[in-house]
């Protein structure tokens, strides 16, 4: 019954889960046509990190040789001190299909960003990830399994730091591409380099902030 009411005013209940980050600049898993009800795929970059590829749907991901990669622009930043947006990959949400383009608060409930809240959109899934698990889009986070970042960057073969982790210090972001480095600062600014910090998490409305870097709705 408390449910039903929570659903019939506009509310709903908050999930719980865990975080986790990558930054493998391969093309997301929501950049192909048919993954989900949205209105076009999440945009998808040339080498540069910057150009848009024209046929987005048909392009490779530079992870299996191809020419499509993450756009340097899909990176979280700082809205205020207690928020920031960002994008994901993540195991949730009915899969795929619904997951895909959605956005979702997260409330941190551990380490130093606790009560901190951050608007993710799902832009990847990822097939190492467990339930309710949101890899947040870090550059310089790791590159995880797959790593597209020596075919676009020139990074190391395990990416920049540690496979699994990334770099460990500000200081290290300076190896990353200029137009990344500030996505890669923002984890030892604002995120204070938590490491894998739980959260509660619910689906909101995408910001149209986050909308303008992706160019993809659910409809």
């Amino acid at each position: 019954m408390l449910l039903y009411i929570l659903t019939f005013i506009g509310l709903s209940l908050a999930d719980s889960g865990k975080t986790t980050r990558y930054w493998d600049c391969c093309k997301g898993s929501c950049g192909w046509e048919k993954k989900a009800n949205v209105d076009k795929p999440i945009d998808t970059c040339a080498k540069d990190g910057v150009t848009r590829v024209a046929s987005n749907d048909t392009v490779k991901s530079g992870c299996d040789g191809g020419d499509g990669f993450m756009c340097y622009d899909q990176t979280p930043w700082q809205v205020s001190d207690s928020l920031s947006y960002g994008f994901a990959a993540a195991a949730c949400c009915g899969g795929e299909s619904g997951a895909c383009c959605g956005c979702y608060e997260l409330t941190f409930t551990s380490g130093p960003v606790n009560g901190k809240k951050m608007i993710v959109q799902i832009t990847n899934t990822g097939g190492d990830l467990g339930s309710n698990q949101f890899d947040l889009a870090i550059p310089g986070g790791g590159v995880g399994i797959y790593n597209g970042c020596t075919a676009q960057s020139g990074a190391p073969s395990d990416g920049w730091g540690s496979r699994y982790g990334g770099v460990s210090s500000r200081s290290e972001c300076s190896q990353l591409p200029s137009g990344l480095q500030a996505g890669c600062q923002w984890r030892f600014d604002w995120f204070q380099n938590a490491d894998n910090p739980s959260i509660n998490f619910s689906n909101v409305k995408c910001p149209a902030e986050i909308i303008a870097k992706t160019n993809c709705n659910r409809v």
